[in-house]
């Protein structure tokens, strides 16, 4: 890293002055917003038991965080749980501030029991719904909410005001700890146990036991139009959302706008956020909002279940609301990819924009699970197909994460043997990656290796899927940035034909992106950001496995193109 190395004290000293010297000049143009999230653990009644789940401020899902673009932020997460955790803003850029970003191990240790952090960060040029979660294993099953984000005073939304918005949050309820269920799954080498039931808003909804009295319930008027916030907060599960009789317009995805698109269900993976307008136009009366799963991999088993919320038209006399039960909307068969990929790709950015043409770097990763052959098949830790444990891979590299201090530490403070930064540009083996691939090409090596971008670089990356063990779509999340998704199709990418379609027109800003099941997706951005950001499968049991690297963008050139120095709270190992 370049020469910003301050000593302890003077750094923390200029990190204060700076800090302090933001928030005069934005006291008169932004709000700064205080928060405390206290991370503890309580019991909550659902399917008809009671069971501990580590929660925010008791709350579940967690508190939800409303600002407008420009506005600073300062939440402090006390730790009081059992578990080490962070926080991660999904999507929310960071600016020069990797410290904030939340994922453990990469731009922070965790907060251990007892311990806390302040994560202070600005809102910069983006409007829309976000949301945070943790980011230590699988505690986000339960450890998230929504982060909001309204346009400056004195501008407003590029649609018509709705009447009234309500954020929805898809979720997947376990039958046992989080914390237990990742810890099965590592000590066996088998995917985790699927979930029991979806959530919306934490309710499983009435096609569940003991659920009905707490089914979330959205009020409206007829003939208004409201604006839905969906976001997928599932551990390991894309779905399809749909509202029984009623067509929704997509008018924003991941805080950018979209250009306005009609359909009548979503395809939403892990990590993405949907802004939907939806009209009460139908004769007033209850209607069923339901999401089940979207699963693409081949014989693999998943939850089949279908959480419901209730569109309430307010009309409805409590009469016959007693008498009838709600209208279900049809949903896309479970492994209806065509449908999925249609949606996915008919959504246009809402302005013309100038993509770049020339691309500085030029990275093609192939993304997909694997299977690790072991010395005793017998072993109870290898119960995966043929004795074998599974695995997860980019460049057939599988990330593991340091255990004594994160990689953006390591790399600020000059720490020598945490990572290396050979991660292959390209696959290290060609081979046909969505044919028929020899079993000896299923096993990956494994390493932390990242890859080096100058500050400014122009990037392209092709993530392709493979058919490793299943194809499957894989819902690929870039900390850091946001993207442009400027192509996509099936099968293996072409780089001398696939190009020529490219969408450099209007394409759509992303910080999640799905790869068509036996295909690939291109995105393109400018490394403006530096620090070191975490690039990784939003499928939780995929992350754990390794479906993940790391950027390492280099400061460029003054303080203005360069990392900040950490806060003096930063958590250690």
């Amino acid at each position: 890293m370049k020469t910003f190395h301050l000593p302890g004290k003077l750094c923390c000293s200029w990190f204060l002055l700076g800090l302090l010297a933001l928030i005069g000049s934005l006291a008169s143009a932004a709000e700064i917003h205080f928060h405390e999230f206290i991370i503890r653990a309580r019991p909550v009644r659902r399917l008809c038991r009671t069971q501990n789940i580590i929660t925010v401020n008791g709350q579940f899902p967690g508190p939800t965080v409303e600002a407008r673009n420009g506005d600073f932020i300062v939440i402090k997460v006390v730790n009081a749980a059992q578990y080490n955790i962070s926080i991660h803003w999904h999507g929310l850029r960071m600016v020069r501030n990797p410290w904030a970003d939340g994922p453990s191990y990469v731009t922070q240790c965790p907060i251990q029991p007892g311990g806390s952090y302040t994560y202070r960060f600005r809102i910069r040029d983006q409007e829309g719904t976000l949301w945070w979660h943790a980011h230590t294993g699988f505690l986000r099953a339960t450890v998230y909410g929504a982060f909001i984000i309204y346009p400056r005073l004195g501008s407003s939304y590029p649609f018509p005001i709705p009447k009234q918005e309500f954020p929805i949050l898809l979720g997947q309820w376990f039958d046992r700890d989080v914390v237990l269920l990742q810890r099965q799954a590592d000590f066996t080498g088998l995917p985790p146990n699927i979930s029991v039931a979806y959530t919306i808003n934490g309710q499983p909804g009435d096609l569940y036991n003991c659920s009905s009295q707490e089914t979330v319930r959205v009020p409206v008027d007829a003939g208004e139009t409201i604006l839905l916030r969906i976001i997928n907060s599932a551990l390991n599960q894309e779905l399809f959302f749909s509202i029984a009789n009623h067509s929704m317009t997509v008018v924003g995805t991941d805080a950018a706008y979209t250009k306005p698109f009609r359909t009548t269900f979503l395809m939403i993976g892990p990590g993405q956020t949907f802004n939907v307008l939806v009209t009460a136009d139908q004769p007033p009366g209850l209607y069923y909002m339901a999401a089940h799963a979207y699963e693409s991999a081949v014989n693999a088993p998943f939850d089949n279940t279908t959480t419901t919320a209730i569109l309430e038209y307010r009309s409805t006399s409590r009469r016959n609301q007693n008498r009838s039960r709600p209208v279900l909307p049809a949903l896309p068969a479970f492994n209806d990819t065509a449908t999925a990929t249609a949606f996915t790709a008919g959504i246009r950015g809402l302005t013309r924009v100038r993509v770049f043409n020339k691309v500085d770097v030029n990275l093609y990763f192939i993304v997909g699970l694997g299977l690790i052959n072991c010395t005793n098949p017998n072993s109870p830790r290898c119960q995966g197909p043929n004795g074998t444990r599974f695995t997860a891979s980019m460049n057939n590299v599988s990330f593991v994460l340091p255990t004594t201090t994160s990689l953006m530490q390591a790399y600020y403070e000059g720490i020598p043997g945490v990572f290396t930064t050979d991660f292959p540009p390209v696959p290290p083996l060609q081979f046909d990656y969505t044919g028929n691939v020899p079993r000896g090409l299923w096993t990956p090596s494994r390493g932390t290796k990242l890859y080096k971008l100058k500050y400014g670089s122009r990037v392209q990356i092709v993530l392709q899927d493979t058919s490793i063990v299943t194809t499957e779509e894989h819902p690929m999340h870039v900390h850091g940035f946001h993207f442009f998704v400027v192509g996509s199709g099936f099968g293996n990418f072409n780089p001398a034909t696939d190009p020529l379609k490219f969408n450099l027109v209007d394409p759509p800003l992303r910080n999640t992106i799905g790869t068509p099941p036996e295909g690939w997706v291109a995105i393109r951005f400018v490394a403006d950001n530096p620090g070191i950001w975490f690039v990784h499968c939003h499928i939780d049991s995929h992350l754990n496995w390794g479906l993940g690297m790391a950027l390492l963008v280099e400061n460029g050139v003054g303080l203005s193109q360069s990392v900040l120095p950490p806060p003096p709270d930063l958590p250690q190992c």
